[in-house]
């Protein structure tokens, strides 16, 4: 597989790339040192041994190859005390444009901070050997359910702006407190922002920018199962929508009060999953014409 600068995937993940900026480091070891402060320069020496840093033609780059101004260099990124996520994702569809994947919970998509082998996208490289795959939408860690990626690169944007341009039908199940004083269904538009905790999104004053009608299933006791139907997709939507109505979804760490993270010893907790789930995703393919819909099968806990 190649990643897509043409260099070779490990184990589903491609190198990540670096431009030189001007400068007069003596090599690119020490530049890499000075960039990255959070790695070592004994560990970049020893990536650079392992022929994990390569200039675009692919070749391994040694610790005093002078550093060069306005090139490009590549390097892989390495975990290597990552803890598998003991959940499975499952291929609802895949043809030669699209792969349909139903998410567990706790899976991120992409990686990002201390997730990389253990993220969807990068399991899916690895177990199709599809390199080109590229998610066409977001889904949150916590959230459960559809997920779709786009399969050849000339394609991609055609699907992504699918739901820029709110052409998908996207719907949402989830368990919250029931509102018997409410009447349903409810379209609550509001406009949202990043919060001070980079983790938060909250709601200001402003043209709205977010759109969600919620539904009511059925109850169970205190708690009732909601249909959300997002138009927009703005960050933690939902999770914000459902707590401004006084109805913050089970199991939410964010909303309406953001936990504290558990401590970096700390062992994984995965039974308290948000019962949240991306249920349905349906829309007419831009490529081929045809009328596509697919469904998770993920339950939520009563």
């Amino acid at each position: 597989m190649k990643s897509s600068a043409g260099l070779p995937t490990r184990n589903g993940v491609g190198a990540s790339c670096v431009a030189l900026p001007p400068g007069s480091w003596p090599s690119i070891a020490e530049f890499l040192a000075v960039r990255f402060p959070a790695i070592s320069r004994m560990q970049w020496l020893a990536r650079m041994a392992s022929g994990e840093v390569l200039d675009a033609a692919g070749t391994a780059l040694s610790p005093d190859t002078p550093y060069r101004p306005h090139e490009k260099i590549f390097y892989y990124r390495s975990l290597p005390s990552e803890v598998r996520i003991p959940f499975n994702e499952r291929i609802l569809f895949q043809d030669d444009l699209i792969v349909a994947v139903d998410k567990p919970h706790f899976l991120p998509v992409t990686p990002s901070g201390s997730y990389l082998q253990e993220t969807l996208l990068v399991r899916l490289k690895r177990t199709l050997g599809i390199d080109t795959l590229t998610p066409m939408h977001r889904l949150d860690r916590d959230t459960a359910g559809v997920v779709l990626f786009a399969v050849q690169p000339q394609t991609r944007d055609s699907y992504q702006a699918l739901f820029r341009n709110g052409k998908i039908r996207k719907h949402y199940e989830a368990l919250a407190p029931r509102r018997d004083h409410l009447q349903f269904p409810i379209t609550h538009r509001s406009r949202l922002r990043e919060s001070a905790s980079f983790m938060q999104m909250e709601e200001v004053p402003g043209m709205p920018n977010a759109e969600t009608t919620i539904e009511l299933i059925t109850l169970h006791g205190e708690l009732a199962k909601y249909r959300l139907s997002p138009a927009t997709g703005q960050k933690h939507q939902l999770r914000l929508h459902m707590s401004a109505l006084g109805m913050p979804i089970v199991n939410d760490r964010i909303y309406p009060v953001l936990l504290p993270a558990p401590g970096p010893d700390a062992a994984p907790d995965y039974s308290q999953p948000l019962q949240l789930v991306a249920r349905s995703i349906g829309f007419r393919d831009p490529i081929t014409n045809a009328i596509r819909s697919f469904d998770s099968t993920y339950p939520l806990s009563m």
